[in-house]
């Protein structure tokens, strides 16, 4: 028997001129990038408070404070594992995960299946159980005028029970 359970995430980070820019694990070349205590990376941020929210065990910031100095610039990719390794503790496998990213520049498909072979890397599943879109906000609000990026992932996970 298979329990099955759904989490949803959303993320936001300013964009700022001169930063790296990391999406879904790789740095995009852009002249702005998105800044936060970590590496910024929102499309991780999302799946980690999608699967976190899904196996009801809180969110990102619950298990990796901004407050926390070992966090400080880290590679979200380390977080994403540990994610991954707290829902194999409670015998949870993903089923599949839907990350929408909003950014108005740069346009993201071209690296998109980089950023698929990644995650699915670092979260040791196969690339057909993660799909990203982009799409822009038609130059309306935060993210219209370049001011910022965000993101929303809904994940679905199972959980085994054995007899």
């Amino acid at each position: 028997m298979s329990a099955f359970r759904v989490g949803f995430g959303y993320d936001v980070h300013q964009l700022k001129e001169g930063a790296p820019f990391w999406l879904g694990g790789i740095k995009v070349p852009h002249d702005k990038g998105a800044t936060g205590h970590s590496d910024a990376d929102v499309v991780i941020h999302v799946i980690c408070d999608a699967l976190l929210g899904a196996a009801n065990l809180r969110d990102i910031g619950y298990h990796f404070s901004d407050q926390d100095p070992r966090y400080k610039g880290i590679d979200s990719k380390i977080l994403l594992q540990q994610v991954m390794e707290l829902l194999a503790r409670d015998k949870y496998e993903l089923g599949n995960l839907d990350v929408t990213l909003c950014l108005q520049q740069p346009k993201i498909n071209p690296f998109i299946p980089e950023m698929k072979a990644c995650l699915a890397k670092v979260m040791h599943v196969s690339e057909d159980k993660i799909s990203i879109k982009a799409t822009t906000t038609e130059r309306l609000g935060f993210v219209g005028r370049e001011e910022g990026v965000s993101a929303y992932c809904v994940a679905l996970i199972h959980q085994q029970h054995t007899p």
